[in-house]
């Protein structure tokens, strides 16, 4: 056995060790293409991890269920299963699970460590080729077994696709409640299939736009604490809050630069709004546009060179996309209807945005020079789309006709792979975190 130790986080204080069997001649290694249009999910089984106690299952669960939301996995009912499997570290029978159509093997274990910690191992198995793909061990606290498990789902998706996964990461929005007329509207995080949910402010002030740092823990957002909009900074770890700036007028869409250093917003004054940046360390502003429209929610490309936001400008809202210091203003989306909400995908390669037209709010992806438009969603009132830290699936909220409220939902690129991310209680304006150090 071969180990390679490494911290992947000081506040989480685990350590993660790389597991190596040699399992026999690879003759076909099982991998998903996800770039083809129309993706079969891979059957996978996966075991509970042999435990002294229910967590190993309850791991086991966690496992399965990221991985069967991405939409390209097929885990196998284990009531299908005949092997029982009681030595992780040994090879499986390939054969018995080559019978039930398993293409792909997840095993694992888990045990207390005599200074408490909780050691978390799994492997990962092709059962057509005989070998071992990958496997890792762990090293962590036991309250952070949930986490653990978002990071092996991550490892399977990274070794079966070639890309990196989005379990583990989280997602804030708006939690609301009370009557329709007067809702009550907090701060929220949760890890992003649901779990672990906390809120972050009280329901004293209305907040809106919650949006993640792409280098920190930290968020933005806009607060009507003393019945003025203004911008604020959240350190999630410490709960330290921060004004940003107070501006005359209202402020909108608060996000920040990909280097964390910059906050991009719109400002209104006089009736029309442009578009902000304002340095975090010398809280120096910088006007990007100066027109009599509304323009709006701006949003960074990931390698900082240019903006892509929304203005009506032309008579009604559409997109535009414009270098970082607000040169070459250019419009992009040239289709029925009215866009909105745009933001720029971690890879670089799409943009996606909420469109209206025909009475329906829809959720869509075009090309970053507006062509290729594709619509994934369509309902009543669709808005406000953002990426997974790996670019391949998107959240947004859904207010439903009549009563009710909104809820989040995720949606993958194929437009097939739709889900409700259920929440106790109605909630809007999801932000995707970045994969969590």
């Amino acid at each position: 056995m071969k180990m390679i130790n490494h911290i992947l986080g000081v506040p989480l204080a685990m350590v993660a060790a790389l597991l190596l069997l040699t399992a026999g001649p690879a003759r076909a290694v099982v991998e998903i293409d996800i770039n083809r249009a129309n993706v079969e999910p891979l059957p996978i089984a996966i075991t509970d991890f042999i435990s002294n106690d229910e967590l190993g299952a309850q791991i086991a669960a966690v496992v399965s269920a990221d991985l069967k939301r991405s939409g390209l996995f097929a885990p196998i009912d284990k009531a299908a299963f005949i092997e029982k499997i009681s030595n992780p570290d040994a090879a499986p029978r390939f054969q018995d699970w080559r019978v039930i159509n398993a293409q792909a093997l997840v095993t694992g274990r888990l045990a207390r460590e005599a200074d408490g910690r909780l050691r978390a191992e799994f492997r990962l198995w092709d059962t057509f080729a005989n070998q071992q793909l990958s496997g890792e061990q762990f090293f962590t606290r036991p309250e952070n077994w949930r986490r653990v498990a978002h990071i092996i789902a991550d490892s399977i998706y990274e070794r079966l696709t070639g890309e990196k996964g989005y379990f583990d990461s989280r997602v804030v929005f708006v939690s609301e409640s009370g009557p329709k007329t007067a809702r009550q509207k907090q701060l929220a995080i949760m890890d992003q299939d649901g779990a672990n949910l906390r809120m972050l402010t009280n329901a004293n002030d209305i907040v809106l736009t919650p949006r993640f740092s792409p280098s920190r823990q930290e968020i933005t957002y806009m607060s009507f604490e003393g019945g003025q909009p203004r911008v604020y900074l959240l350190q999630l770890e410490t709960g330290q809050r921060e004004l940003v700036g107070n501006f005359p007028g209202m402020t909108f869409s608060p996000r920040f630069s990909p280097d964390g250093q910059k906050v991009i917003m719109s400002l209104q004054q006089d009736g029309n709004a442009n578009i902000y940046t304002m340095d975090l360390r010398s809280r120096q502003t910088t006007r990007l546009t100066n027109t009599a429209a509304i323009d709006t929610s701006p949003s960074y490309s990931p390698d900082g060179n240019q903006i892509v936001f929304e203005s009506d400008r032309g008579g009604r809202q559409q997109l535009y996309i414009m270098g970082a210091d607000g040169s070459n203003q250019r419009r992009v989306s040239f289709g029925d209807g009215s866009y909105s909400t745009p933001v720029w995908s971690p890879r670089g390669d799409l943009i996606a945005f909420t469109k209206q037209s025909g009475g329906k709010f829809s959720i869509g992806v075009m090309k970053t020079d507006g062509s290729g438009e594709r619509i994934l969603t369509t309902g009543f009132h669709n808005e406000g789309p953002t990426w997974s830290p790996n670019g391949r699936v998107l959240m947004f909220f859904r207010q439903p006709a009549g009563a009710g409220g909104p809820q989040i939902y995720s949606i993958d690129l194929t437009g097939y792979n739709e889900q409700l991310v259920s929440t106790p209680s109605y909630a809007s304006d999801p932000a995707w975190s970045p994969l969590l150090e």
